[in-house]
């Protein structure tokens, strides 16, 4: 199902501020990417 541009605005908005202040770029890669990624409704498993 697709997000509302709302839904992703608010997402986004959480994702910032969870993400706020990472410092291990390396260790943080892949949980990084995936948070980022579910912004957009989009998981690992599909």
């Amino acid at each position: 199902m697709a997000l509302s541009w709302n839904e992703i605005k608010d997402r986004a908005l959480k994702f910032s501020k969870e993400w706020d202040g990472t410092v291990n770029e390396e260790a943080d890669a892949k949980p990084f990417l995936e948070a980022f990624f579910e912004v957009f409704g989009i998981t690992r498993k599909g």
